[in-house]
């Protein structure tokens, strides 16, 4: 598992005693350590003994999110670090260096599932005119989150308080260049989340040349990775995983990042050596790949799709 990662697979105690209980309806400006009420439960936030900028949010007993409020390009988990490499490969990233820069990309990106927003506050960084939305279901996490933690403000980033297949389903077509899905309970993503005909809904949404990314967690026998790769090449043409090799051969606990487009998605070198290159080295499955390691496994459906199948 990538480090801090969000995953059931993490230790699920309590809050540890000694840490101060913040009452209920208090609201600090900025980050202070406790464990605080939402509407799902309860969160605790937590200084990170390695990083005096550094921030870890666990959300009812399960750690969900890393924050460096120094530094919004600094992704301690792996599995995050994965995401924004495969979307940048796609949409690079102007080096800053001498000579002409490509125009800016005004990206739009989908977060399904918020916590405290590390990937929407990295790509507010790496794209400064990209529109965001994410999607959180615990609004008075989202509440939380907005006062702890330097966000950007409306239009370029909103929280939406909902649902992430109902708010899904209401959206445009052709409004999205990437989703990212990063959504459990407990230690896996809701089935809702996982079946052909939410995929459906994901593709009508992205535009042409559009990425939807996954971060799928797992146990060693890895049926839930299986299932979860033949649903979403069963709805895209083109795919890869992305995941460190002991989890991609069963070893461990863990998670991997997959990723479905209508355009080629492992055609750039420089990714596969970006990704060797990180504290946590990954490898990369092309399509063909993906498909043979979801080879027999089925694909997921809705019950009220199966009930009706003939």
């Amino acid at each position: 598992m990538a480090k801090r990662g969000k995953s059931g697979g993490r230790n699920s105690q309590r809050p540890a005693a000694g840490v101060i209980e913040v009452p209920k309806g208090t609201r600090p400006d900025g980050p202070v350590e406790g464990v605080y009420y939402i509407d799902t439960g309860d969160c605790e936030l937590i200084a990170d003994q390695d990083n005096s900028n550094g921030w870890l949010l666990r959300i009812n007993g399960v750690m969900s999110s890393h924050i460096d409020l120094a530094d919004p390009l600094f992704l301690d988990f792996e599995y995050m670090r994965w995401m924004a490499a495969l979307i940048e490969s796609r949409w690079p990233v102007a080096s800053g260096k001498g000579g002409a820069q490509p125009e800016p990309y005004r990206l739009r990106g989908l977060h399904l599932g918020g916590g405290a927003c590390s990937l929407a506050r990295y790509f507010h960084a790496a794209y400064p005119d990209a529109r965001q939305v994410v999607v959180e279901l615990d609004g008075k996490l989202a509440e939380y989150v907005r006062g702890w933690f330097d966000l950007p403000k409306a239009p370029l980033l909103r929280i939406r308080v909902g649902e992430a297949r109902e708010v899904t389903e209401t959206l445009t077509p052709d409004t999205r260049d990437f989703i990212i899905r990063d959504v459990f309970a407990g230690s896996l993503t809701p089935r809702p989340l996982t079946t052909a005909e939410f995929n459906s809904h994901i593709r009508r949404v992205l535009a042409p040349g559009g990425i939807y990314v996954v971060n799928s967690g797992d146990a060693p026998d890895l049926k839930n990775a299986r299932e979860d790769a033949a649903t979403i090449a069963a709805a895209f043409e083109h795919t890869v995983i992305i995941a460190d090799p002991a989890m991609l051969k069963g070893r461990r606990y863990g998670n991997m990042v997959m990723a479905g487009s209508d355009a080629p998605l492992d055609g750039d070198p420089q990714l596969a050596r970006r990704l060797l290159g990180g504290a946590v080295p990954a490898h990369i499955w092309n399509d063909a790949q993906v498909r043979a390691f979801a080879a027999g496994s089925p694909v997921r459906h809705d019950p009220a799709a199966l009930s009706i199948a003939p």
